[in-house]
């Protein structure tokens, strides 16, 4: 959900060229997967468009080719952390802390809220692009 809706965000500002946005799960348990439909669901009644996809692995490559790696909770960073062994330079951190929230984003798989789901990433999403783009 939050690749997409981090594309929206970054088009609707007009700077989609500026950034490159993908995701990627901690584990692959979910590989060649598609969008979960209830995900699906909460991005079409909020007008957010999306593509088919299919899920993937983080890999020790992905931290050296981005300049930031997003998760959106404890336990993903924990297992993040652990696939690219040392973030020397700094490049991961939760999203909601874009927004200064000392907090996971609520996870539906658990809580069956997609709709706080959603509105946890639009608020992380939203600051994230802030500081890095619209702040400078």
């Amino acid at each position: 959900m939050a690749e997409f809706i981090m594309q929206h965000l970054v088009l609707q500002a007009g700077c989609a060229n500026v950034f490159e946005i993908a995701s990627a799960a901690v584990s692959s348990e979910e590989n060649g997967n598609d969008i979960y439909p209830p995900s699906k669901r909460i991005l079409r009644t909020k007008g957010i468009p999306f593509t088919h996809r299919a899920a993937r692995q983080m890999t020790k490559a992905d931290y050296q080719y981005y300049d930031h790696i997003i998760c959106m909770d404890q336990s993903n960073l924990h297992w993040m952390r652990y696939i690219i062994d040392d973030d020397s330079e700094g490049k991961i951190s939760l999203l909601l802390s874009w927004a200064n929230k000392k907090r996971d984003v609520a996870d539906p798989w658990y809580t069956g809220d997609f709709e706080q789901a959603y509105n946890d990433i639009f608020e992380g999403c939203t600051a994230l692009l802030q500081r890095l783009y619209l702040q400078k």
